[in-house]
């Protein structure tokens, strides 16, 4: 049984001391696919770090995060834009998976929306250039995101919708503009709310995520997260949609192929 978990921060401060040790869990649950998205240029070596470490195992994606548009936003997409070059331009064994995590976030700030729209359009047309698929993160902003998504939309403009946890119509929104719904650790909680409709939604649009070290499933809700608890959204999945564990594995791991192309 292979798992894929679409989005997850390997490379984040909260896995310095165990880094390994979650790894080797994970792997030991069947989680043999680890998709990592980018945050800012800060992180870039941790990510290239964890990459040489599990080149059989790890596939980087690049970006710029919404709730890291600051001030300098044009030196951010600068810098992104240098290292999609790196290795598509200069034809690098290496690649980048995915353009990603982009999008918009209004939770904590809203004064930087012209911002993130600009970014998130930017790095949107980066993606079709390279003929990639984008990674959006979405928080208090679905109209928002939805607006631009309608402004680029197109046939070559796919990927997942990160952390999904809107209505079924924002769902079906989603899919419309040719997105999967990345599906985490939310869909275990009791006012987790996606859990009621989602049985509605193929299972062809549903993709796994932990987005570790956030958002632990139950029953380690609170706890920090990692891509071995993956298990526990299968579970709920296999509940939900009433199928056996290994085909909700099979089946996520097949649309993760699907838009990343490996």
């Amino acid at each position: 049984m292979i798992l894929t978990d679409t989005h997850t921060h390997l490379y984040s401060e909260s896995f310095i001391e165990d880094q390994d040790k979650m790894m080797q869990r994970a792997i030991s649950s069947g989680v043999q696919r680890f998709f990592v998205p980018a945050i800012d240029s800060s992180y870039t070596d941790s990510m290239y770090a964890i990459e040489q470490k599990y080149p059989e195992n790890v596939f980087l994606m690049m970006g710029l995060h919404p709730t890291h548009v600051k001030e300098n936003y044009l030196e951010e997409l600068q810098h992104v834009e240098k290292e999609l070059e790196k290795r598509f331009d200069n034809h690098s064994d290496k690649k980048f998976y995915a353009i990603g995590e982009i999008g918009i976030d209004l939770y904590w700030d809203k004064t930087l929306l012209g911002e993130q729209q600009q970014a998130f359009r930017h790095q949107i047309r980066l993606a079709k250039k390279y003929k990639l698929p984008i990674v959006i993160h979405c928080r208090d902003a679905f109209e928002e995101v939805f607006e631009v998504l309608a402004s680029e939309k197109s046939n070559d403009l796919f990927g997942i919708f990160h952390c999904f946890t809107g209505t079924i119509e924002d769902a079906q929104k989603a899919i419309d503009y040719n997105m999967k719904l990345g599906i985490g650790g939310v869909v275990t909680f009791k006012n987790g709310k996606i859990n009621k409709f989602l049985n509605e939604i193929p299972l062809n649009h549903i993709v796994l995520e932990t987005d570790a070290p956030y958002l632990a499933p139950t029953p380690y809700r609170g706890k920090r997260n990692e891509s071995s608890y993956i298990v526990e959204v299968v579970r709920k999945l296999s509940e939900i949609y009433q199928l056996s564990i290994e085909e909700i594995a099979r089946s996520t791991t097949q649309n993760s192929k699907d838009v990343f192309g490996i």
